[in-house]
């Protein structure tokens, strides 16, 4: 028994955990490193709310893993109960078999990975086979379920994760991806039928897949991740850890609500923030980020927010996940004193975000500035007189201004562009540490048009205001304001609501922000440490 026991703790040198590749980035294996790292957050809080016990040496405790994929987090709970519970029960056989019994539980996303699962937990993919670490289960599954879950399809996409019908209504054996703990109304209820009536648990853990295709234009896709957290929470654990991409701070396709209800939530205690996926998971590039958090449900109060700066230094601050006057989570807590600066500036009171009137983002387009999608292509040469010069993706073409139908007004002014997209994600650095933000920018005459590859930054009846704001838009300064409040590569309108405006008829310079801001010398130093100087484009 001890030699089938210490294989299933820990298993051989090196660990096969750490070996495995990841099924995608949507489905990230997370690494035995990581999921300990967590799992010290998890028993520090629970030493702090139960005067000081340890959580793994309390036989009575249950936890869950409702997205289990390698069954890492529950191997590592095991080893740890393993030796916490010693003292309590001596003999190794029936310690093993209380805690696998009675303590851990697990809820496979698929069915490869539920049998991979049991295989890290149990030393064997059947829990009541003969090669099974634990003695007294009498079906394979153990406590580690899997069942194939069907979508419910309504109008093309399913009504609990909105997938796509024609991307995975598949039928046969294929894999539906349709994740049992996220496709119910009665998560309770569900819970019950697979372990039990009785069933509370104390301590929820996982890293749930992250999203799924809604059927869109190429890699469109919906995120789920933020419904296992709800799922999760409607559980009722005492405690609840998940590493979850992080683009959820400031934005993400239909995460709005999910947004508000973690940022209105005293009950997370802790958020541990990697800007760069990379961080974490190597070779896993998850935009935005990825973040872990604990949640407690017996105690509320201020955040501990923990940022992983790049170059592996750590900054820790104790704060409210909403300041002031914000509606997204400012990440970097090196950031919150120069916003406040800056932000709160114009209307010299705490609290208050800048007057609409005030902020950048209303002078910029949205998605298509003149109706022309990305694929569109003028032609080579001017055919009329009346043709405009079209900016488009690969260069500069000619269309008739027929084909212009939005914003044609703007047509013959002078106009200030930058690409939609960063050509970078906004947690990327190169090796100094330091971020573009901004691609492709510049100036383009009347009668000048773009594609939605770019947006405009603003619209001008003459070109020394078009250049003075140009001149504003490639500072550090506005770059380093519109990076504070981005996620990832898209930059939508929504990502300059920080950025003040200012007086066009003259020329800025970082110089003289710095100076109408008042920052101190290391606020400029951050500044000037953070953002790559911008190279300028078309005039």
């Amino acid at each position: 028994m001890s030699d089938q026991a210490s294989f299933a703790l820990r298993g051989r040198n090196p660990d096969v955990l750490t070996c495995i590749a990841n099924l995608s980035n949507d489905e990230v294996f997370t690494p035995p490193e990581f999921a300990n790292r967590m799992l010290d957050t998890l028993a520090d809080a629970w030493a702090a709310g139960n005067g000081g016990a340890n959580l793994w040496a309390d036989s009575s405790v249950k936890f869950l893993d409702p997205c289990t994929k390698s069954g890492v987090f529950l191997r590592e709970i095991a080893t740890r109960l393993i030796q916490g519970l010693a003292s309590e029960i001596p003999d190794l056989q029936t310690r093993v078999d209380h805690i696998l019994t009675r303590q851990i539980y697990g809820i496979g996303i698929t069915r490869l990975t539920s049998l991979l699962a049991r295989r890290s937990v149990y030393c064997s993919k059947h829990a009541s086979g003969e090669h099974s670490v634990v003695k007294g289960f009498t079906s394979d599954d153990g406590n580690i379920w899997f069942e194939r879950t069907e979508h419910r399809w309504d109008n093309g996409k399913c009504s609990f994760c909105s997938a796509s019908q024609t991307t995975l209504d598949r039928g046969g054996d294929m894999e539906t991806y349709a994740y049992a703990f996220i496709h119910t109304d009665d998560i309770k209820a569900l819970v019950a039928e697979f372990f039990g009536d009785e069933m509370q648990f104390d301590v929820i853990i996982g890293n749930p897949p992250y999203q799924l295709s809604d059927g869109g234009q190429g890699a469109s896709a919906v995120p789920i991740y933020n419904k296992f957290v709800e799922q999760a929470k409607a559980l009722e654990p005492r405690f609840l850890s998940m590493v979850i991409p992080a683009r959820w701070f400031f934005g993400g396709r239909g995460l709005d609500a999910f947004r508000r209800s973690m940022l209105e939530d005293n009950g997370i205690r802790k958020i541990v923030d990697f800007p760069d996926s990379r961080q974490c998971f190597a070779n896993v590039d998850v935009a935005g980020g990825i973040c872990y958090f604990l949640w407690n449900r017996d105690d509320h109060g201020t955040c501990e927010v923990v940022s992983h700066l790049f170059g592996g230094e750590e900054s820790t601050s104790v704060r409210p996940l909403l300041e002031p006057g914000c509606d997204i989570f400012i990440r970097n807590n090196e950031h919150i004193a120069i916003l406040k600066k800056i932000v709160f500036k114009e209307t010299g009171a705490n609290g208050v975000i800048l007057p609409t009137n005030l902020r950048f983002d209303q002078q910029v387009s949205g998605q298509k500035p003149f109706g022309l999608r990305t694929f569109f292509r003028g032609y080579a040469t001017k055919r009329n007189p009346d043709d405009v010069i079209v900016l488009q993706s690969g260069g500069r073409a000619w269309t008739a201004r027929s084909e212009i139908s939005e914003g044609t007004i703007l047509i013959d002014k002078w106009k200030v562009f930058t690409s939609k997209s960063s050509s970078e994600h906004a947690g990327q650095v190169d090796k100094n540490g330091m971020r573009k933000v901004l691609s492709l920018s510049g100036v383009i005459p009347p009668g000048s048009v773009v594609t939605e590859t770019y947006v405009l930054l603003g619209a001008y009846d003459t070109e020394i205001e078009a250049r003075n704001c140009f001149s504003y838009a490639t500072t550090k300064f506005f770059r380093f304001l519109v990076a504070a409040r981005a996620s990832a590569q898209d930059l939508p309108r929504i990502a300059y609501s920080f950025v003040p405006l200012q007086d066009f008829s003259q020329k800025w310079s970082d110089e003289d922000l710095y100076g109408k801001y008042g920052l101190s010398e290391d606020e400029i130093a951050l500044i000037e440490g953070t953002i790559r100087p911008m190279e300028t484009g078309v005039d």
